[in-house]
């Protein structure tokens, strides 16, 4: 029988009750571990978090924390070629994709460390100058942020079992909050594994990271009024948290980050030939492969006039055919396999949906698979769409298929005296209902930033292209830590990442009035920082 994979809670490692869930190769179909979370003390682990782990992180100025961080991102650098073997065993990625996940991670682990060691040796921060609430000047109100006495839950997705801890804990546990991570059961062993080697350098302190493998059942009745909690997953499931009385009754904060229909907008200009053209076409290729298209900024959407509706459509069959989709252990694969035949069914169940209102363009069942068995592994080749008029479409801006699966929308250019020729192509990308990304693709930088701004008040980043950053630009899907990461609406309304904004989340904001020299000495006990 396969390991089961322990638990650690309340400083200690404990397997969870029963056989468990089982975790397979989504490519062989082989077993590789069991994860349990029965029978576990839930209060005392909560409790033990936010005692012992609490207490001791709010005990270490922002730089030692700092100093920590950097401590853990060496570790696990180290440790890469077994993270890198558990993702192609668990995950079924490519080394290119897993890299996307677990280098990732440790960068954004780096970046805060680095971030974190400019707030110096202080427990506090300031926020903003001193007000003079009277005239005299005499006396002053200063906002301040002090680390919340509580933990933080995080309750994350299969796709990104790696970053998705580490881009939640880095600010957390820099602000001074402990963490419990409960990874995505289909995909929790590599979370698992790095926990337990961060745990066993004994770099952190007793109780500042813990991780629950298995069920979620009860988590949430645990949370107390000054905990967090922060949640990657579907929006059916973020509707459920919301109505939990940790947060309607009690208070607790929550930050979701749900499903989401992001854009890729081809500008009026950039007609076939041009550079903008080539890099637009690249892009929504890459987005559709990277992973398997299992990222929540993946493209599902790509907007380009109609009149290049077919040299789009041309372009992108032209790359797709060249997708080699199979076993990742394959060199000559490019693409791996989804994370479970589960979430095979699920993207099948989608690209049924969508066939109802759009026409197939490539048709990724008619793809041979490279030393994978289609009747076993979760691998499944890209399928790309077209719909003509995508105003009068429904399910396009409205069924999310997390995988290889995009769709080619045609849209009017606005002529005349239209101050943006894409206001069709920003109306259709807004009927996502709040999406995390769009990207948008120009050979002229004056038009990139005039639709960018149409676009932000419904997507939590803009990625403006244009040939000048050919070489430069990150990447539509690529999220960085210096951006912020959410999206309104659909999206979950949260707000990750954004380089210190980060911090917000893990910290109570005050007001402090009195004295002008009482305010005056608050400056020597505590750091500069507005976010």
């Amino acid at each position: 029988m396969a390991e089961l994979l322990r638990n650690y809670v309340a400083g200690k490692w404990i397997a969870g009750n029963g056989e468990g869930t089982l975790l397979t190769d989504p490519v062989t179909g082989e077993a590789l571990a069991r994860v349990s979370s029965d029978g576990l003390d839930l209060r005392a682990a909560f409790d033990y978090t936010r005692t012992s782990g609490g207490a001791a992180l709010r005990g270490f100025t922002y730089a030692a924390r700092a100093a920590q961080l950097s401590e853990v991102a060496k570790l696990l650098q180290a440790q890469r070629d077994d993270y890198y073997a558990i993702s192609l065993a668990n995950s079924g990625t490519t080394k290119n994709d897993s890299a996307v996940d677990i280098d990732g991670g440790i960068f954004t682990l780096s970046y805060y460390a680095k971030l974190g060691a400019t707030l110096g040796d202080v427990h506090a921060l300031r926020d903003g100058t001193p007000a003079n609430l009277s005239r005299d000047q005499s006396f002053t109100s200063q906002h301040v942020l002090t680390p919340t006495r509580g933990l933080a839950l995080f309750i994350n997705a299969f796709n990104f079992p790696s970053w998705g801890l580490w881009e939640k804990a880095a600010p957390a546990l820099l602000s001074g909050v402990p963490v419990i991570v409960k990874p995505a059961t289909a995909t929790a062993w590599l979370a698992q594994r790095m926990v337990a080697d961060v745990v066993n350098a004994g770099i952190l302190p007793a109780g500042a990271l813990s991780v629950i493998c298995g069920s979620s059942a009860g988590l949430l009745d645990q949370i107390e009024t000054f905990d967090v909690v922060s949640f990657t997953g579907s929006a059916k499931t973020a509707a459920k948290l919301r109505a939990h009385p940790a947060f309607v009754a009690r208070g607790a904060r929550l930050n979701v980050e749900a499903d989401s229909l992001n854009s890729a907008v081809l500008a009026a200009d950039a007609e076939p030939g041009t550079a903008a053209f080539d890099l637009f076409i690249k892009e929504v290729v890459r987005e559709m492969t990277v992973k398997s298209g299992q990222k929540c900024t993946a493209i599902r959407r790509a907007f380009v006039p109609k009149d290049h509706l077919g040299a789009a459509a041309d372009a992108l069959v032209a790359r797709l055919s060249a997708v080699s989709v199979g076993n990742p252990r394959n060199e000559s694969v490019r693409m791996g396999s989804l994370v479970s035949r589960e979430q095979y069914d699920a993207v099948r169940a989608g690209i049924a949906s969508l066939r109802e209102e759009a026409r197939l363009a490539f048709d990724g069942s008619q793809v041979r698979l490279v030393d994978a068995d289609p009747a076993v592994a979760a691998c499944i080749a890209p399928h790309l769409f077209v719909i003509d008029d995508a105003s009068h479409a429904v399910r396009v801006h409205d069924v999310e298929v997390f995988g290889p699966v995009a769709t080619l929308c045609g849209y009017e250019v606005a002529t005349g005296n239209s101050r943006l020729e894409e206001a069709q192509a920003v109306e259709l990308a807004r009927r996502g209902q709040g999406s995390l990304v769009a990207s948008v693709y120009s050979n002229d930088d004056t038009r990139l930033a005039r639709i960018a701004l149409e676009l932000a008040d419904t997507h939590g980043r803009v990625h403006a292209i244009s040939p000048s950053v050919a070489q430069s630009h990150t990447g539509h899907g690529n999220v960085m830590p210096m951006s912020l990461h959410g999206g309104p609406g659909r999206a979950g309304g949260g707000e990750e990442l954004g380089g210190l904004r980060a911090l917000n989340f893990y910290h109570r904001r005050a007001a402090i009035q009195g004295p002008a020299a009482s305010i005056d000495a608050l400056t020597e006990s505590t750091g500069k920082v507005e976010i």
